[in-house]
This record gives C-alpha cells, sequence and structure tokens, in this order.
C-alpha cells in the first residue's frame, strides 16, 4: 500500500519497482496507491499505469488530507492477508518487500526493518532529521524496553490480524508510523528486525514537518506508554502468553526462532 500526495514526479517509478521485485519473486500481490488529495496529478500518473493491470489500483482517500489519513484508508480497503507500509517518495527499496513476505511466512506477525543496523543502508539522510530520528527513537526504546531502533520508519509489514487489533486507530499524520509498531509490540504481537536499505527522494518535497509533528508523536507515545503499564494487558491479542514473551522478537542476523504456529501468506 502506498500513500501519496503531491509524488507526481516518482509514483510510478515507485509503483513499478514494487511491481518488478515482487513479480521477479513469483509474489501474489496487489499495488493498492492511496492519493492523499494531490493536486499535482499523482492520481493520474498511478492511473495510466493501473490501467493495463488489474493487480493496481488507485484511489484518492476519503478523509481529509493526512498521511495518517491516507494510511488508515489503505488499510480498511487492503484484500490481502497482509499489508506493507511503502513511501510514494521512492525512498523504500522495494526488494526489502521480499525479505518482509519471508518473515511472515516464518510465522512472524510483523516485519520491521531497521536502517540503522549492521547490514543496512542509508544514502543523504539530511543531517538535522537525522539527529532528531536518533534522538526520538532511543526515547521510544527507553520507555519500551526494546531493542528496535528504528520505530519511525513507516516502511513495515503486518498480518492482517495486527491491523485489526490495532484499531481504533488515533493519529491523522505520520504520527502513525509510530502508533502501529507500538501497538503491534504492547499488544503482545511478534515481531522480527533487518536491516534494510534507504535512499532520500530525489524528487518532490518531504511532508513531514518536524516543529508541528513533535507535539503529535509525543501523545502517541506517551498515549502506548500508559497503555503499556497501566492496562494490565486488557489489550493485548487473544492467546498472549507471558511464558512465550521470548520468541515474540527475532533481529536478523541471529534472529530467535519465530513461532510456527501461523499460517503462511498466500
Amino acid at each position: 500500500m502506498i500513500p501519496a500526495h503531491n509524488e507526481v514526479d516518482s509514483i510510478q517509478q515507485t509503483v513499478l519497482g514494487v511491481t518488478d521485485a515482487l513479480g521477479r519473486a513469483g509474489i501474489d500481490y496487489e499495488v493498492l496507491v492511496i492519493d492523499d488529495s494531490s493536486t499535482d496529478g499523482t492520481k493520474a500518473a498511478a492511473e495510466e499505469i493501473a490501467h493495463d493491470d488489474p493487480r493496481i489500483r488507485c484511489l484518492r482517500s476519503h478523509y481529509r488530507n493526512g498521511f495518517g489519513f491516507a494510511v488508515r484508508a489503505g488499510l480498511e480497503r487492503f484484500e490481502g492477508d497482509a499489508v506493507a507500509i511503502v513511501m510514494g517518495d521512492g525512498s523504500d527499496n522495494p526488494e526489502d518487500l521480499v525479505t518482509y513476505y519471508r518473515l511472515l511466512n516464518e510465522g512472524y506477525d510483523c516485519a520491521f526493518g531497521s536502517r540503522f543496523m549492521r547490514g543496512s543502508e542509508v544514502h543523504d539522510y539530511p543531517k538535522l532529521k537525522l539527529v532528531l530520528n536518533r534522538l526520538a527513537n532511543a526515547v521510544i526504546r527507553i520507555l519500551f524496553r526494546h531493542g528496535y531502533n528504528d520505530t519511525t520508519n513507516a516502511f513495515k509489514a503486518y498480518r492482517r490480524e495486527v491491523i485489526q487489533h490495532a484499531q481504533p486507530l488515533l493519529s491523522h499524520h505520520f504520527n502513525l508510523t509510530v502508533e502501529l509498531p507500538l501497538k503491534a509490540f504492547v499488544r503482545g504481537f511478534s515481531y522480527a528486525v533487518v536491516p534494510i536499505s534507504w535512499r532520500n527522494r530525489t524528487s518532490g518535497k518531504s511532508k513531514l514537518g518536524i516543529r508541528e509533528m513533535g507535539s503529535r508523536y509525543l501523545f502517541i507515545v506517551l498515549t502506548l506508554y500508559l497503555e503499556h503499564h497501566l492496562s494490565r494487558g486488557d489489550y493485548r491479542r487473544p492467546g498472549y502468553s507471558e511464558t512465550a514473551k521470548r520468541a515474540r522478537v527475532g533481529f536478523q542476523p541471529g534472529s530467535r526462532d519465530a513461532p510456527r504456529d501461523r499460517e503462511p501468506v498466500p
């Protein structure tokens, strides 16, 4: 699923990169482009390549403008057993989707990438955003006591039941990138972390406003921190067991065994 706001210069390349990577790997897929109130022809550009490929759909978000709203619109409409969120600016490497698919088939509920672990690649990350990113992720790691160091990145994959159990989603904007993985963690879903590649956009303009997003990220982090420590497990997934807690997380290389009682993703 690809949310996109004014990404006319990159949306076609992004979609074609995804279809090429998944097609070569023999993975059954759909690509759902969610147009987030674009004014530059993004929707028309996506529809152009969707015209001859029924596996590509382009829909306009029925919510008002906002990254979180666009993602929520896509999560309400995807048809598969799992979903990956891919940025429309071409910054994510489509080849990493194949790795995510493999992890879900190994039994994990979520597949998370990290741009900041051994084996990852990052190109042209803006220095100020990098500093703020590292600080924010350090705070999240301390508060939630997990070893994952890239919670704020949107590029992740989830089984459908994780999305269902994360409802209702609260975030309207980029803070959804934090809400989804933290809810998966707090509510007891398993996840694996792998190194991924990231490259800064080469066209268009970033939609993330650092100043305006600070309080929104804080709101989501504090909300889920309180759930984690005060709800006494009321929102955890069905069948959660403290004795299985250590098997919920895998870091690759060197990951622990994934749970094996899950149906593979078709």
